[in-house]
């Protein structure tokens, strides 16, 4: 009987990102079963589709498809993000890879809402969605922001390339110290021309999340990165099709 391999065997196996693996299952060059909700692999067909890779002759590199309003209209993004947020209890924003917002910030609290109504917090908030892009890890870790936040983030990427980023944060992984915390809002508010008793009121000291619930944020967040970045192909596949649709019809008319 023919072995079954999981997704992350077959990922390892052909060096791929999980959303070609699904690009793969849709054309059919990959054959797979979904047992529950995960898929598993045939070794043959893996190893076939390995054979015929390397048996193929170097190809020009084709365009990397981009993410953009037209194959992932915004506010069809706005939307999912805004009802993940809620349901999760984090704020969360889309930005591309140099941390420009693609997206409003869902579910935001009043503390980032009055750091983002100065330019120079709008400007540091979006210098620390701008490391986060940078940082070399694949996997969604969690980083400490200008303000203090614990921030994570997941790679939205269209065949194995990064092109935006699913940040999730305004919250803290460990009880402030409140002396720390006290001088951190005070340079805050004198940073930003901000009052420090509207500050600390708004400051959600409260909102530390257990280990467990950690680990749930960054296990979701990179899966709805992953359903963008498919949702992303989808649509520019079906694009594509509309186009070819339109050219024909176009020659038939001359």
């Amino acid at each position: 009987m023919d072995e079954l391999l999981t997704t992350r065997q077959v990922l390892d196996h052909l060096q791929v990102d999980r959303t070609t693996i699904y690009r793969m299952l849709k054309d059919g060059r990959l054959q797979g079963v979904k047992i529950g909700q995960h898929w598993r692999f045939h070794r043959a067909s893996v190893e076939a589709l390995l054979a015929e890779s390397s048996a193929s002759p170097a190809t020009a590199p084709q365009p990397t498809p981009m993410l953009s309003t037209e194959v992932l209209p915004i506010h069809c993004l706005q939307s999912v993000q805004d009802v993940s947020a809620e349901t999760v209890e984090v704020g969360v924003i889309t930005t591309d890879t140099n941390g420009q917002p693609m997206t409003e910030i869902s579910n935001s609290c009043h503390f980032c809402n009055l750091i983002r109504s100065t330019e120079s917090g709008r400007q540091a908030c979006i210098n620390s969605w701008r490391q986060l892009a940078q940082q070399p890890d694949a996997q969604p870790h969690f980083f400490t922001c200008h303000a203090g936040f614990q921030y994570a983030r997941a790679r939205i990427e269209i065949d194995g390339v990064s092109t935006a980023q699913l940040v999730a944060g305004q919250f803290f992984t460990a009880t402030p110290d409140p002396v720390q915390r006290e001088k951190q809002i005070q340079d805050l508010a004198q940073k930003h021309g901000l009052s420090v008793a509207e500050l600390r009121q708004a400051d959600p000291k409260q909102n530390v999340l257990s280990q467990t619930k950690q680990a749930k944020i960054t296990n979701w967040l990179q899966k709805l990165a992953d359903t963008f970045a498919i949702i992303s192909l989808e649509r520019a596949d079906m694009l594509n099709r509309l186009q070819r649709i339109a050219n024909l019809s176009a020659l038939g008319t001359e």
